[in-house]
């Protein structure tokens, strides 16, 4: 789902000064629009996930950087893996 950002901050529960700083350091990058930023469900995830680190697990802001560098890692290798699998099982049919 496609939301702006009154949405965004809504769903996600950010006020509009954290949801600023958090774009600055590059933890969420919307996609920019015409109309303004536009945010997608992966995004409030993204958001409950550093909401989670910083306010219930005590992560401070370089701790965010590393973990969500890793996360964003740990997805591209799974894209990575799984279009290898998939070119694979073309290969042998």
């Amino acid at each position: 789902m496609v939301m702006t950002k009154h949405e965004f901050l809504t769903s996600s529960g950010l006020e509009v000064q954290t949801l600023e700083v958090w774009i600055e350091q590059q933890w969420l990058i919307p996609e920019q629009t015409p109309s303004g930023p536009s945010f997608s469900d992966m995004d409030v995830a993204r958001a409950h996930l550093i909401q989670d680190l910083k306010a219930d697990l005590g992560v401070n802001d370089e701790g965010v950087d590393v973990i969500l560098h890793l996360v964003d890692q740990l997805h591209g290798l799974r894209r990575a893996m799984a279009q290898l699998h998939e070119d694979m099982q073309g290969g042998s049919r």
